[in-house]
């Protein structure tokens, strides 16, 4: 075990508390950490550790501060990154009651021909948006920026957006490990190793951004970095009451923002599940054993036959996954489902049927 600088999560729209932390280590590499749950990796081509992994965090470093700033900064974001990995990795793998296939986390990736400020999750697939400079493995990958832009401290002090310092970010991407190897939305365990599919359905996004809320354990999780997006916007993407099936687009849209209707409702019901009494990782167990129990359905499916197309189909409702919550944990049924009803979320109805009715009950709303 080792002692290491990260952020913590606190209330305020920045990046976090600067603490003192337990790593978990394995081996240390120049720009490589090894954990037992993963491998964080700083891709370019730059020593960045020797031995001690206490940095500050230079202010996200970037093109401004210059050469050795930008260089505390990237090893600060490498073991920030290694800690939050090795945080989430263990609180899912210990909800679920088993570890997860070890994760290789990528920082500084895609930055020709401009810098890059994101992440995301890949899987080994035939082709890839943006291309990717070599093989990714066929049990996953999160690769984050090198960031791009800058961000304001709660103190209105600058901060360049690197992703690697973002809680938010790291913790979604990660998110996404643990759906492809739970629920696996996209039935990538039924397709070849190396032609898998890297894009996600609204539940997907959705419960990726509901389990970032519970790590930052507060609901507005893209309060930093979308400060400029108003709380009534959906693209801010906050865990709001408001978002309900009525906004629910479907088809071609960003999956992003009608995953915020399922976040959001999964966010009231976890509160529901309080106000009940239980402890709110009754409601995290009851998600994470639904998502796995959900992929159950695949089981005797061969991919490319007409059973394997429907069931994808099946696999975009959030009512069906639901039903395998409610399955996880049936004590827990009736403040569950208090919850997703309040946006407009029940069993046993398709994401049209739940939407045309949410919308009508919009309207009665109105004339009254």
């Amino acid at each position: 075990m080792m002692t290491a600088s990260a952020y913590l999560p606190d209330s305020r729209p920045g990046p976090g508390r600067l603490a003192q932390v337990p790593l978990d280590v394995l081996s240390l590499g120049p720009a490589e950490i090894v954990l037992p749950e993963a491998t964080v990796r700083d891709e370019r081509g730059v020593a960045l550790l020797d031995g001690d992994l206490s940095f500050g965090p230079a202010s996200g470093g970037g093109p401004v501060g210059g050469p050795e700033h930008d260089r505390v900064a990237r090893a600060f974001g490498l073991v920030n990154v290694a800690f939050h990995t090795q945080r989430a990795l263990r609180r899912m793998s210990s909800l679920l009651g088993h570890p997860l296939p070890h994760l290789l986390v990528r920082i500084g990736m895609h930055e020709s021909p401009r810098r890059w400020g994101g992440g995301h999750y890949r899987v080994a697939a035939r082709s890839y948006d943006p291309p990717e400079p070599g093989p990714v493995r066929p049990t996953g990958e999160v690769h984050l920026g090198g960031g791009s832009g800058f961000l304001l401290t709660p103190g209105g002090e600058p901060y360049f957006a690197a992703p690697s310092h973002n809680l938010a970010i790291i913790y979604h991407e990660i998110g996404h490990h643990v759906c492809r190897h739970t629920a696996d939305f996209r039935l990538n365990g039924l397709r070849p190793a190396g032609q898998q599919t890297n894009k996600k359905i609204a539940l997907d996004e959705g419960t990726c951004d509901v389990l970032t809320a519970i790590m930052l354990d507060k609901p507005d999780i893209y309060g930093w970095h979308r400060n400029t997006v108003p709380a009534w916007d959906r693209r801010r993407r906050a865990l709001d009451p408001r978002w309900t099936m009525a906004s629910f687009q479907g088809g071609r849209t960003d999956p992003h923002g009608d995953g915020t209707v399922w976040a959001s409702a999964c966010w009231t019901a976890r509160e529901h599940v309080a106000a009940e009494g239980h402890d709110r990782d009754r409601f995290d167990r009851m998600l994470l054993r639904g998502l796995e129990l959900s992929s159950s359905a695949a089981s005797g499916v061969r991919f490319g036959t007409p059973e394997a197309e429907q069931l994808l189909k099946k696999r975009r409702h959030v009512a069906g996954l639901l039903a395998w919550m409610v399955e996880a944990d049936p004590e827990l049924t009736d403040p569950v489902l208090a919850g997703m009803a309040a946006h407009g979320i029940r069993l046993g109805a398709s994401n049209v049927e739940l939407r045309e009715s949410a919308q009508a009950d919009q309207l009665v709303a109105v004339g009254e």
